[in-house]
């Protein structure tokens, strides 16, 4: 399904196929060759995605553009089922593994591949051909890699990236209720949405 999003509609280039069960929505463009599989969301919230040509888009998985963070998708990417990419770069020919979260502000580069599980923390650099192993964590600029049970060590890091203020917006003395209100007003907006034909 295909839907105009604040004030924003998807161009789908004639050779790449949307199932029917997947969602495009707003400010989208979808390369030659793409393929976006059923179950996945890609959405435009208030930042533009720009999906290159020959990316493969599997199964329920979400790629978000945001603000100051649009989501951009080189050629030749695939992007596991149950992926989370969200406000970030990914360079040509990268892999997104089953279940990988990519957070806004990061970068990952030509060639990289972030397997099963892993995880690359907000505002980190993945050099071109870094693999993330299952279930680990990169998180840093440049990226450091972490087995999943050092959390004091990545946190050590990730502390210092401004998670909340690079997802959300907001300042560290918000609170969840400060930023749950701010979302639910923002996420309101697709009240406005309208169906395309296609």
């Amino acid at each position: 399904m295909l839907y105009e999003s604040r004030g924003a509609r998807p161009r789908v280039d004639p050779d790449a196929l949307v199932a029917a069960s997947a969602i495009v929505s707003g400010d989208v463009t979808i390369g030659a060759g793409s393929r976006i599989m059923h179950g996945a969301v890609v959405t435009a919230e208030d930042g533009p995605v720009v999906i290159g040509a020959d990316v493969v888009v599997l199964e329920n998985a979400v790629i978000r553009g945001r603000a100051r963070y649009p989501a951009i998708i080189g050629d030749s990417v695939m992007i596991g089922p149950h992926a989370h990419v969200n406000g970030c770069v990914v360079g040509e020919g990268a892999f997104l593994a089953t279940g990988s979260s990519v957070f806004p502000g990061a970068t990952i580069g030509d060639g990289a591949e972030v397997r099963i599980n892993a995880v690359v923390q907000v505002n980190t650099r993945l050099a071109a051909g870094t693999v993330v192993p299952i279930s680990w964590v990169a998180v840093g600029d440049p990226a450091q890699l972490f087995s999943p049970d050092r959390h004091d060590e990545i946190w050590a890091v990730q502390r210092t990236l401004n998670f909340v203020g690079t997802v959300y917006g907001a300042g560290p003395e918000a609170t969840m209720a400060d930023i749950m209100r701010s979302q639910s007003e923002f996420y309101g907006e697709h009240r406005r949405d309208t169906t395309l034909p296609g």
